[in-house]
């Protein structure tokens, strides 16, 4: 997503952004063989539909008007494809599902003559491609030829057999198109990035697994970024170099991503940023064990815990241990500089997805976006099936944007609930954990039978399968938001003035007359408390 807080890299001055995260495990490193991508798509301000651009033919001729997907500014108009397909969120109907992160690099590398963001050129590829390979063919094909708008960004581009990571960046405003690298994830490995630019050196001769700019040393070249053998080229190391900034806001992402799956210490030093020669994390590691969608889905609500960058070790979470922190990242006490962490899970999440790719199914069946409207930690990610032509109206509903709230849109009672449990993290955040858990766990229980159901109506009639799981998708959207309006009601009552009203058998307690039973009042935290007399002196002790 755009970019919200500007620093400078050691060779130049750039932006950067703190905002998404992309989490990608191929085939071979999978529980069950699916390839499975994620995206979190941060931005403050940010109100985003569950999008669907249907399938379609195109007479010869005919153009499409290309609006940047941050801003909706008017950038032009490219030719249409004779043939597009139908795309539901960020997965197509031939599974290639497409995220980003961007890491901003050279500023003055920014085409804005360009007619592709990032974003149209993400929503124009799933429309126009069957595969991975061809995914990249067309978006690299496109910024050659219509030129590329936006800064620096890392795209993850997966089908249900290959994963890869390109990294693009423009070539200025004198020169139209963009320099990229795309790399071939091993089929027995996880990779991730996270608004910090992660290709270095890469294999030339490999043709296979590593695609590239015929100019992309080149031009590096040409503008006085690298001198040196081209077997030493590092595109991160030409266009964007980590900072302290790249490093700990952004590559420490990566590395706790990696820590759930393999020691990570080694790479400590280098993700918090503070050892300017630290030995840089691997593009991609092998895990200790085949990872499921669910521990994806777990990694995609970190907050660092039980690592160093964990943010319970401070009182910038207030009374109740709240593992956000306000923005911007970077701040200033008396002439200091100062920061907080940025983990996966932060309440500026627009909305959040893990994708779920399979090869040995149909592929209107193998394709599934679980999917939430709010930031990954405070939502229950619900099944959306690739072949879908028609959005649940919770995440697409009339009337409903950034500025109007709605009873019957995800996002805003998603966003309403989790803004009550934020600042009350540690009190309130288990009774909505325990609605999250429940539903998504009774998503995985059914998964087997729905999918067994649809392939016996697809063996009758593809168009059958495919309208059972649109149904069963819509019902599973509509039941959340059903189930949040009773927890958002659930917890006002249950927390109301910060104390705690009494439950039994799953009902609020009454006197014998009637009447509500006496509150709990727990007062403060253990730990804020000792905090609270520490920095206080004598002023709260009592004589």
């Amino acid at each position: 997503m755009k970019k919200t807080l500007l620093f400078l890299f050691a060779i130049a001055s750039a932006t950067a952004s703190m905002a998404c995260t992309n989490f990608i495990v191929a085939k071979g490193a999978s529980t069950d063989g699916s390839v499975i991508c994620t995206y979190n798509a941060d931005d403050y301000g940010m109100f985003q539909n569950l999008c669907h651009f249907p399938a379609g033919k195109h007479a010869k001729g005919e153009m499409r008007k290309v609006y940047d997907w941050d801003t909706n500014v008017y950038h032009g108009e490219i030719a249409e494809a004779a043939e597009t397909y139908n795309v539901i969120g960020n997965i197509n109907e031939w599974q290639v599902t497409i995220g980003e992160t961007t890491f901003g690099g050279r500023e003055e590398l920014v085409d804005p003559k360009g007619i592709l963001d990032y974003g149209s050129l993400i929503y124009i590829a799933l429309q126009r491609s069957k595969t991975a390979r061809e995914a990249i063919n067309v978006m690299t094909s496109l910024v050659a030829e219509y030129g590329y708008n936006s800064e620096g960004e890392t795209f993850t581009i997966c089908d249900p057999n290959e994963a890869w990571i390109m990294e693009m960046i423009g070539k200025g405003p004198e020169n139209k198109g963009a320099v990229w690298v795309a790399m071939r994830i091993p089929d027995n490995a996880i990779c991730a990035h996270a608004n910090q630019s992660r290709i270095t050196k890469f294999n030339l001769k490999d043709k296979k697994n590593v695609l590239y700019s015929k100019d992309v040393i080149s031009f590096a070249r040409e503008k006085g970024f690298f001198t040196g053998k081209d077997a030493d080229f590092s595109f991160n190391a030409a266009y964007a170099a980590p900072d302290f900034s790249g490093r700990r806001y952004c590559e420490a992402r990566v590395w706790s991503f990696f820590n759930h799956f393999g020691d990570m210490t080694p790479y400590l030093d280098y993700a918090m940023g503070k050892v300017p020669n630290a030995e840089p994390m691997p593009l991609w590691i092998v895990p200790n064990h085949k990872v499921s969608v669910q521990e994806v889905e777990a990694c995609m609500r970190d907050h660092y815990e039980g690592t160093p960058f964990a943010l319970d070790q401070d009182m910038g979470g207030g009374i109740w241990e709240m593992p956000y922190r306000p923005t911007p990242l970077s701040f200033e006490v008396d002439g200091k500089k100062c920061f907080n962490e940025r983990p996966t899970s932060t309440q500026q999440t627009g909305f959040s997805y893990v994708s779920q790719m399979r090869s040995w199914l149909p592929r209107e069946i193998g394709g599934c976006l679980w999917w939430g409207n709010d930031d990954g930690n405070m939502v229950a990610y619900t099944p959306i099936y690739c072949c879908n032509t028609v959005q649940p109206k919770c995440y697409n509903t009339p009337g409903a944007d950034a500025v109007t709230f709605s009873m019957d849109n995800a996002f805003w009672v998603c966003n309403w609930v989790s803004n009550m449990v934020y600042p009350r993290y540690s009190q309130m955040f288990p009774s909505l954990k325990e609605v999250r858990d429940s539903l998504e766990n009774s998503y995985f229980a059914n998964q087997k039978s729905i999918e067994d159901r649809a392939m016996q109506l697809y063996a009758e009639s593809p168009a059958s399968a495919q309208k059972f799981l649109n149904d069963y998708s819509n019902e599973k959207a509509q039941q959340m938001l059903d189930r949040w309006k009773q927890l958002a009601f659930y917890l006002i009552v249950k927390y109301n003035d910060m104390a705690v009203k009494p439950e039994k058998d799953g009902k609020f307690e009454l006197t014998p007359e009637g009447l509500g039973a006496k509150v709990q009042r727990p007062g403060f935290p253990e730990n804020y408390a000792r905090r609270l007399i520490k920095e206080t002196g004598d002023k709260l002790i009592q004589p």
